[in-house]
């Protein structure tokens, strides 16, 4: 009876010790599964990054470029609109040089 006690307590420590190693080795396998996971989601979550900030960087240049044109447009505008007025004025300013031009001639004579 004895012997038996002890084969049954021996049995049963291997049983759990059977127990103990699974449950480590799920464990292990359950770390395992997760840093991979955490990994994987790391990953993922630099590559959203990346595209986002790729796609706000493309954004800011359209919108930069969309800028710079309206100012070279008014740029254009506001320089068309001053050739024009200088070559309406032209005439009265040649007219004004002759003009003043005659004058000094005159009091220089």
């Amino acid at each position: 009876m004895k012997i038996e006690v002890l084969k049954s307590i021996k049995q049963t420590e291997e049983e759990y010790k059977a127990r103990i190693s699974e449950a480590k080795a799920e464990q292990e396998k359950r770390i395992a599964a997760a840093r991979l996971e955490a990994d994987t989601m790391v990953i993922k979550a630099r590559n959203e990054t990346e595209e986002y900030k790729k796609k706000r960087l493309a954004d800011t240049l359209k919108e930069a470029e969309k800028r710079r044109a309206g100012v070279v447009r008014d740029g254009d505008e506001k320089a068309a609109a001053l050739r024009s007025r200088a070559e309406r004025n032209l005439a009265k300013a040649v007219a004004l040089l002759i003009t003043r031009f005659r004058e000094q001639l005159h009091v220089a004579s």
